[in-house]
Parts: structure tokens; sequence; C-alpha cells
């Protein structure tokens, strides 16, 4: 766990390469976030990596979004998941899967790609499948600019889970 006075005191070079990991392969996020310090609190931390988020072009946003690995996808079978993602998706119980889950994982993510063009994005820390599954089959049915903002929505939970575990509790 790293302290907020730890924190405060690193370079830019040492933020992004402490922090670029947080927004999945997306190391701009933590770049733009460190132009907030001094951080006061952990809570400040991840207020400027959803700024960050928030503030970019729309572009940018899509590609944080596409950066995300499919839940249960090809990457996860092939080891190719960022390890926080591996971490993730393996305390939610997918990477435990019946071939009748997968299979349906697979369509869902394969639907829901081709509806909206970009993977469904849900931060799994604390779901479990069922509940993952569930909330797949009700967003698919969505408009395309309503699940665009509930990924950001999402991505800004995945934010927080990782910095909290990274970053020590205010004093």
């Amino acid at each position: 766990m790293i302290s907020i006075s730890t924190l405060n005191a690193m370079s830019l070079g040492e933020f992004v390469q402490s922090f670029g990991d947080v927004a999945e392969h997306s190391p701009w996020v933590a770049e733009e976030a460190f132009k907030s310090a001094p951080f006061r609190r952990r809570d400040d931390v991840v207020a400027a990596f959803d700024a960050a988020m928030r503030h970019a072009v729309r572009d940018q946003q899509l590609a944080l979004i596409r950066a995300h690995p499919d839940l249960a996808g090809k990457a996860a079978i092939a080891g190719g998941l960022a390890d926080d993602s591996k971490r993730e998706q393996a305390n939610a119980g997918l990477d435990q899967l019946t071939p009748e889950e997968f299979a349906q994982f697979t369509l869902l993510n394969a639907d829901y790609n081709e509806k909206f063009g970009f993977p469904f994005i849900f931060a799994v820390k604390g779901a479990n499948k069922g509940s993952i599954l569930r909330a797949f089959e009700q967003r698919i049915g969505n408009e395309r600019a309503q699940e665009f903002e509930t990924a950001l929505i999402q991505i800004g939970r995945i934010f927080r889970f990782r910095l909290e575990d990274r970053i020590a509790e205010d004093a």
C-alpha cells in the first residue's frame, strides 16, 4: 500500500509506473490524473482518475472502453489479461465456468459487441457469474448512448477498486 505522502512525492514517471495500469492499457488516464496532485486523500486520486476519463474526448473514451477485455473471453483463455483483470475475473468465478456458462458468455459478448461496438464493461469485484450474467442480459436491451455512459460509470468503479487496493486509507 502506498501512502498519500509517498504518492505526492512521486514524479510523473513514477506515478505512471505505479498507476498507469489502473485504466486498462490506457496510461494516459494516470498521466492526466497526475495533474491534479498533490492529493489530500485517496478519494482525491479516485476523483482525478474519473475526471481524466470524463474530460477526455469521445474517441479517447471509446478507446478506453475498447481496451477492456471481454468477460470470460478469448483473452482470459489465452492468458492475455492484465494482472488486475485476471485477478478480478478469477475472484468473480469467471475462470471456472462450465462449458455451458462459457458458451453463454461467449454469445453475450459477441451480441453485445455487435450491437454497441465495444465490450460489455462490468466492475466484477464483489460480483459472481450469476449477477454478471443477469446484468449482461438486462443491459443488452439498452440504447448505445446509455451503454456508453454505463461503461464509463463501470470503469470509474474499476478505478476506485484498483486504487483502493494500492493506496493506503486516509490518515
